[in-house]
């Protein structure tokens, strides 16, 4: 096939890391090839210097067999380059179309911009009410604005960075459907997901880097999900494993939460009730938008709730901030790593003691002991192989990956009582995700209660003793995973709760 996109030695070096270092490939008119690697391998600084956001510090690119230089993204989506990013950038308040105008260099009258939106997005299997406001979509509805966004340009090459990771199965069936269209109309697809399944079933060619080198290219179809992450990693993988101990006695409960949204566009949950035990992990799952966020936020305080609502140890905590849960030992995780679960331009050392001072003593009549928080979050760094120059970079300076490693790290080093973590391996590679949940299950083991929201439907399956589904801001009664099957799985996410059982 003929090549549309060479790169021929990429190099890009940051302070104290190397984070391209002589990369080259091609990426074939029509194919849709995959970008492999660890978090911190360097696939987010390459297809940012694809898009012109980053500039190489040495080689060179062509495109359809011109040399290619773009000193910005105006200049590479002139060229034929679109990329739709892994965090939405819509403003909830205006509607699809004037969501899709603001991404215009020169929008049509707004008639026009709506009829080709209605074009575009139902000939290839999204449609859009261009009228529609941002906030009222799904997050898969969400997903079709930003790529019919860039499908309005026409582009010869579209990358889609972790585009199913908010998306239901069904949503994502679509997407590929989608995504096949396209290929065989002759656009190429720079595809970066840690799913590897999806890899397996989507892309024809892949290139895997590692320390920001490329140590192979492959036809992904012709291996194994565990063969390709061990390529990405360079050593073998080992599988999560339980404690296998029984639960204990009941350490969290929570009847009765009724919350508003606390957003004109968020969900209001109606009537949780949650019982969690000792030495279990309980998953929730649910389709993006059903209330996970408005759940952690009750949970850890953030907002505070009736009385008798949230109980740990016999203790009501529905009045308690979150300093004062954490000392109680209820421990939080939020979904959002930068600028919620770690403030971006403070240290690592610094985001180690924004939640661990008081757990982990760092604090004397007021002021910090510093050497304690460095060392905590060398701790950190070290257990959760966490890829940084240093515990005194800044947070915003981690790939996503990394970042999440030090978060989870960071809270489950502060020896909880219960743990609730909310999307706890999003964006994070299969070595990284193993090691986490593995983390999580020894310190079920040990005696905490774990609660996993998430969207990972197999995560939650390898990992948790119950599962229950949050649906429209209501939690459904939990089924042990061992009794579940994906069909009826796919009925409680749907808000069957007529087929659920009663807590165990």
């Amino acid at each position: 096939m003929t090549a549309l996109l060479e790169l021929d030695g990429l190099t890009k070096a940051y302070p104290g890391v190397v984070a391209n270092d002589d990369v080259s490939f091609a990426i074939a008119e029509g194919g849709v090839h995959a970008l492999l690697g660890e978090n911190g391998a360097g696939k987010s600084t390459l297809v940012k210097t694809i898009y012109g956001l980053v500039k190489p510090d040495a080689g060179t690119m062509r495109l359809g067999g011109a040399a290619y230089n773009p000193p910005d993204p105006k200049s590479a989506r002139a060229a034929g380059v679109a990329m739709v990013f892994q965090h939405f950038s819509l403003f909830e308040a205006l509607s699809v179309a004037e969501n899709v105008a603001l991404g215009m260099e020169d929008p049509p009258k707004p008639r026009d911009l709506a009829r080709r939106i209605r074009d575009v997005s139902e000939s290839y299997g999204l449609p859009l009410d261009p009228g529609r406001r941002v906030g009222d979509l799904s997050a898969g509805e969400r997903q079709r604005v930003e790529i019919v966004r860039c499908l309005l340009q026409d582009p010869r090459l579209l990358i889609m960075d972790e585009p199913t990771s908010v998306l239901t199965p069904q949503e994502v069936e679509i997407l590929f459907a989608t995504l096949r269209t396209l290929s065989a109309e002759g656009t190429a697809i720079l595809y970066i997901s840690h799913k590897l399944e999806e890899i397996r079933a989507l892309c024809d060619a892949a290139t895997i880097l590692r320390g920001g080198k490329v140590v192979g290219e492959c036809d992904p179809r012709a291996a194994s999900a565990a063969e390709l992450a061990e390529r990405m990693v360079g050593a073998a993988l080992t599988a999560p494993k339980a404690g296998g101990a029984a639960p204990g006695v009941d350490l969290l409960q929570v009847k009765g939460l009724t919350l508003p949204p606390a957003s004109q566009f968020g969900t209001p949950l109606r009537d949780v009730a949650v019982t969690l035990r000792a030495g279990e992990v309980l998953g929730i799952g649910g389709v993006a938008g059903n209330g996970q966020d408005e759940l952690l936020g009750a949970l850890s305080g953030e907002r505070l709730t009736a009385e008798n609502t949230v109980v740990l140890d016999g203790v009501d905590l529905s009045r308690a901030g979150p300093n004062a849960r954490r000392a109680a030992g209820l421990l939080t995780a939020p979904e959002e790593r930068l600028g919620h679960a770690a403030a971006p331009d403070m240290t690592l050392t610094e985001n180690a003691a924004l939640t661990g001072a008081g757990r982990q003593g760092m604090l004397n009549r007021g002021f910090l002991d510093w050497g304690g928080a460095r060392d905590f979050a060398a701790r950190i760094v070290e257990r959760f192989d966490v890829r940084t120059p240093g515990v005194h970079v800044a947070a915003r300076a981690l790939s996503g990956g990394n970042l999440q490693k030090f978060v989870i790290g960071r809270e489950v080093l502060q020896d909880p009582r219960v743990l609730v973590v909310n999307q706890p391996t999003w964006g994070v590679d299969a070595s990284a995700a193993a090691a986490i949940r593995q983390a999580l299950l020894d310190l079920a083991a040990g005696g905490a209660g774990v609660i996993v929201i998430s969207q990972d439907l197999e995560e939650l399956l390898e990992i948790s003793d119950r599962f229950a589904a949050l649906n429209e801001g209501r939690l459904g009664a939990s089924a042990p995973t061992s009794e579940l099957t994906m069909e009826r799985i796919g009925l409680m996410l749907g808000g069957a709760h007529d087929l659920e059982v009663a807590h165990a």
